[in-house]
């Protein structure tokens, strides 16, 4: 479904992901481990438009897709969680959600988009009418899990779902991650947290310096030596 091949990446002169290749099949749940500063976010942002491929490719369901902007990303059906969440803070939840649905014309669509996103999270109902800013740190990241599923994408891209999360709300993302994909979304995740990451995931990258030093299933990856001392102790 997402094939990168050979992307480097840079900021200014420095070369900050160094010929990455990694690929996501439809109904896979992939995650991307590292630590911080690895290049996990920057990777995941130009797969999502908003970082330049200076070298390399990208392909969405065989398409071409290395220099297209985000919007036309999304329209094509990537959804994209952000780092830090990225909720507009003075917008109401329902006015979010809406943000969410910007590209359906069709009123009926998202009212019915809308509803479905009430009915998963119920919380939301409770507080469509509430600033976002107010909320949780957690409910704030259950609503930007929400908006970008209003457009009804087919792959979403999650980057570091566990920041700043009580416990209790890191393992109910990764439960709720898990669930979508079983739903029928691909997803690629990610994430510093790889003892979370690993146990929800088919598979799995490593990446250092911004290269991919390890890569294979999800228990691979948590037996390997290399994984186990850096990120599982």
């Amino acid at each position: 479904m997402l094939k990168l091949q050979d992307a480097e990446i840079f900021y200014g002169q420095m070369e900050v992901i160094k010929k990455v290749s990694l690929e996501v099949k439809q109904g896979e749940l992939v995650s991307v481990i590292g630590a911080n500063g690895a290049g996990k976010s920057t990777l995941i942002k130009a797969m999502m438009g908003l970082v330049k491929i200076r070298h390399g490719k990208l392909f969405f369901e065989d398409q071409d897709i290395t220099d297209f902007p985000a919007w036309k990303r999304a329209e094509l059906g990537i959804g994209y969680v952000p780092e830090g969440r990225r909720i507009f803070g003075d917008l109401t939840v329902e006015e979010n959600l809406k943000m969410g649905a910007y590209k359906i014309k069709d009123k009926a669509v998202i009212k019915r988009n809308l509803e479905k996103a009430y009915e998963m999270f119920p919380k939301l109902s409770e507080r469509r009418n509430q600033l976002a800013r107010t909320m949780s740190g957690g409910e704030q990241q259950i609503l930007a899990i929400s908006r970008a599923l209003i457009l009804e994408p087919r792959l979403l891209l999650i980057d570091e779902v566990s920041m700043g999360l009580m416990p209790i709300m890191v393992n109910y993302c990764f439960s709720l991650i898990k669930e979508l994909n079983q739903q029928g979304i691909t997803v690629l995740v990610v994430e510093q947290n790889a003892n979370k990451v690993l146990k929800i995931a088919d598979r799995g990258y490593l990446i250092e310096t911004g290269q991919i030093m390890v890569e294979g299933t999800a228990e691979s990856l948590r037996n390997n030596d290399v994984v186990l001392k850096a990120y599982l102790g």
